[in-house]
């Protein structure tokens, strides 16, 4: 029955991220990729009870485990597509190898959940405060292992659901990791106050855990939200970005999809007239010396010096891989954009933060590489703090892919208030898992950067959603999913630096680590002093 229960549990912390059923339910705000933070929570109190209520160190590593598996195989189970759909990995092989990927993720919450259940909660019981406050601090620090160690991949923090509540006035302050430490806090104080409201209603630990509840969750609200008006505001830039819609399987096939990705493209960045062009990553799927005879140039043309009367007023950003056999390759995006002099190189960012499997390959891995029919490659990796795109007096800062996945990388680039971005762009190809629940779990994290950092984006995207959202994180322009077409629009970008982009770019995520690491220890000090006390009376 508890494998069920912890089944159920996990699945709705998973979709707790974005809702991925077309059927919408007003009365409740559900929409189609809609963050659901109370459902978070729930699901949360669930399994914080089974966990409780485990006989034994194992069953509580286990209910750990199967409770972290499912949430993560609930919030990843589209990379089945990329490999199975598009990758030609047989189904039953591509589904054992998601599920091997969310087991192993899941022991990152095993290791340091223990201890809550083991050390701590035996002596000091469930019921108060300092409990919801060590699990909170275990369940941060699992977070952070699991985003940070063996390149880190944290898609489907539990902070993400909280995009829409009234937590996420915390993301400029302490970032998702922060949010997620009170998202646990909240759920254990949920379950204390249930617990109490059925064993003893007038038990004081009803009005304790109440009251620390509503103050967690009114905080946020009374703190000074980022919005308007924002320091340093430019003019707004008129932008558009487009969306080829070239399907994944067609994509890299020379007869299909580049040619058609070639014509398109070229034909789109001539006849766009506003200050900024961006389009997604790799839209221009050939290396610039493979490219047919004079397209290079015909891709610059229009962004180059026009005539003695005058030059070119608009920019652009394409995705395009570049380099070469003997220095190697990177995902890339190059800028085009009036220059003194038709010698001076394109702008140029190399993707830093590399897809295991996609862009560079493990240590023992090859073999499950070589199962795939993908044009994977190896990546050279670019560096942590390149230097923004500069055009119209905005400081554009590129990020490819999944790179938005990672706000510490982003906020590095704000320890120099100079040359910090002003707007964060955001290349993608998401077409590799189809018309799922991926393209929505995407969008809220590329949403809750925006607000972590108070800058607006701009998604150029092949398949959706291509968008541009304001600095705090509203969705104010939007193309259809999975058409092709141009959104024009404006941004406003700002030079405002965010208490999280403030210490991050200085102590990276030292100080969260920090906090959770001295919780604990407080709490063992305290438990000691218990124990002490009773044994000396």
């Amino acid at each position: 029955m508890q494998f069920v229960v912890l089944l159920i549990a996990g699945w709705a912390q998973a979709i707790s991220l974005a809702w991925p059923f077309g059927l919408k339910i007003p009365f409740l705000g559900i929409q189609v990729g809609q963050a659901l933070w109370w459902l978070q929570i729930l699901a949360m109190a669930v399994f914080v009870q089974s966990l409780l209520s485990a006989a034994t160190v194992k069953q509580a590593a286990w209910r750990s485990w199967v409770f972290s598996t499912a949430w993560l195989c609930g919030s990843i189970w589209w990379l089945y597509i990329s490999m199975h759909t598009y990758g030609g990995l047989p189904g039953w092989l591509a589904a054992f190898a998601v599920l091997l990927l969310s087991g192993c993720m899941a022991l990152f919450y095993v290791l340091f959940l223990l201890p809550f259940k083991h050390l701590f909660m035996p002596i000091a019981g469930v019921n108060n405060a300092f409990a919801a406050i060590i699990f909170a601090s275990n369940w941060m620090l699992a977070e952070l292992a699991r985003g940070t160690w063996l390149t880190g991949f944290p898609w489907g923090a539990i902070g993400y659901a909280h995009l829409d509540g009234p937590l996420a006035s915390l993301a400029p302050y302490v970032g998702v990791y922060g949010m997620s430490f009170v998202a646990a806090l909240l759920a254990v104080l949920l379950l204390q106050l249930l617990k109490s409201v059925l064993r003893k209603p007038n038990n004081p630990v009803i009005f304790q855990s109440a009251a620390i509840a509503a103050l967690l969750l009114v905080l946020p609200k009374l703190a000074q939200p980022w919005a308007l008006p924002l320091a340093g505001k430019s003019p707004a830039m008129q932008v558009t970005l487009l969306q080829g819609n070239i399907p994944q399987n067609e994509k890299f096939q020379a007869g299909s999809g580049v040619a058609t990705a070639l014509g398109w493209y070229v034909e789109q960045l001539e006849k766009v007239q506003t200050g900024l062009v961006v389009t997604p990553e790799t839209a221009i799927p050939l290396l610039p010396q493979n490219l047919p005879a004079d397209y290079w140039r015909k891709l610059q043309q229009p962004f180059k010096t026009q005539n003695n009367e005058g030059t070119s007023q608009k920019a652009a950003l394409v995705g395009i891989p570049m380099g070469n056999r003997t220095e190697g390759f990177s995902n890339s995006v190059v800028g085009f954009k009036p220059t003194p002099s038709n010698l001076t190189a394109p702008y140029q960012y190399n993707k830093h933060h590399l897809v295991p499997f996609g862009e560079f390959i493990p240590p023992f891995a090859q073999w499950f590489i070589d199962l795939m029919k993908m044009p994977l490659g190896a990546f050279n990796r670019g560096g942590l703090q390149q230097p923004p795109f500069v055009w119209q007096g905005e400081r554009l800062g590129l990020n490819i892919c999944y790179e938005d996945l990672f706000g510490e990388e982003l906020a590095q680039r704000y320890a120099n208030p100079t040359i910090a971005p002003t707007i964060l762009v955001n290349l993608t190809n998401i077409a590799w898992f189809g018309n799922t629940i991926a393209i929505d779990q995407h969008l809220n994290i590329a949403r809750l950067r925006s607000i972590e950092l108070a800058k607006p984006s701009l998604r150029a995207t092949n398949t959706g959603a291509t968008v541009i959202i304001d600095a705090q994180g509203k969705v104010t322009h939007s193309l259809a999913r999975h058409t092709r077409g141009v959104l024009a629009g404006q941004v406003q970008g700002n030079s405002e630096i965010t208490p999280y982009a403030a210490w991050v770019s200085r102590f990276w995520l030292w100080p969260l680590w920090f906090v959770g690491l001295a919780c604990i220890f407080l709490h063992k000090c305290y438990s000691y002093w218990l124990y002490k006390r009773k044994n000396n009376t």
